[in-house]
């Protein structure tokens, strides 16, 4: 089984979601792949993927695959903990539009949600750096040369680091996306265990 998997999950737990498969159907060999939301719905249009988690604008829907709403998140600013920011609980979107930005690359689904919520406000912003990765963004912001907008639930990976609430910010959706007109009996196993 082919799976297609955004850098950012956390609406699903993976490794513990693939070891429940595994003990259901050890037969099953999975292979796992890291990309943006439309490639990742593209490849499964094409039949190179069997299942896909995949981050989307509030709003927005993966189209020409069947598709679930796993789950919505609020994104929240993260800056060093030296930031002038950093004394705040919350801050307006406004607020942000003067500071660098680390994010993900221009036009991808994970970038968008934030372009939309500036775009939305009338607002623009200068992004600085650009990463695939998560983990480089908040290094970034760790070494004070950018402030980033991410989704709170990977807020373990911001130790050191201090986040506001967003008034107005982006939000994201994770969806669980699959070929519904020809999906394999391991692709149906896995989505059984994450929809029971």
């Amino acid at each position: 089984m082919r799976i297609g998997i955004i850098p950012t999950v956390t609406a699903v737990d993976l490794p513990a979601l693939l070891r429940r498969l595994h003990e259901a159907h050890s037969e099953v060999t999975v292979s796992l792949r890291m990309g943006r939301s439309d490639e990742i719905v593209t490849e499964i249009r094409h039949g190179r993927l069997d299942i896909g988690i995949l981050g989307l604008a509030a709003g927005q829907s993966p189209t020409g695959v069947s598709s679930r709403e796993l789950a919505r998140d609020r994104h929240v600013a993260v800056v060093a903990p030296d930031h002038r920011l950093a004394r705040r609980r919350r801050v307006r979107l406004e607020e942000l539009a003067d500071e660098r930005f680390a994010d993900f690359p221009a036009d991808s689904p994970g970038r968008t949600q934030t372009d939309l919520a500036f775009a939305e406000a009338g607002l623009t912003r200068e992004v600085a750096f650009e990463s695939t990765t998560a983990d480089l963004i908040l290094e970034l912001v760790r070494q004070r040369l950018a402030v980033a907008l991410l989704p709170s639930a990977l807020r373990e990976e911001f130790h050191g680091l201090h986040t506001l609430a967003v008034t107005a910010g982006p939000t994201r959706t994770e969806h669980l996306a699959w070929d519904g007109f020809n999906t394999s009996p391991a692709a149906a196993a896995l989505l059984g265990l994450i929809q029971g």
